[in-house]
């Protein structure tokens, strides 16, 4: 089982391209991407969001493959 930071709350499946949008949180790019196309909200607290810019999550990205690794996913 992934750890929980590792799954996108919209998916909630195991991310592959996280990226981290305004609200502080990851999701999967497309995931978030999708969700942005109809709506200027966090998908996890419902408040605005105060730009859309999604910045690639470099860092889980790795941790995720590491674990995947890890774990002969």
């Amino acid at each position: 089982e992934p750890p929980a930071d590792f799954i996108c709350p919209i998916t909630t499946e195991l991310m592959s391209d996280p990226v981290m949008a305004a609200d502080g949180h990851s999701y999967e790019r497309s995931a978030i991407e999708r969700w942005l196309a109809t709506k200027s909200t966090s998908p996890m607290t419902g408040e605005a969001l105060v730009h859309s810019f999604l910045a690639a999550n470099h860092t889980l990205r790795r941790q995720i493959r590491e674990w995947e690794e890890a774990n002969a996913c």
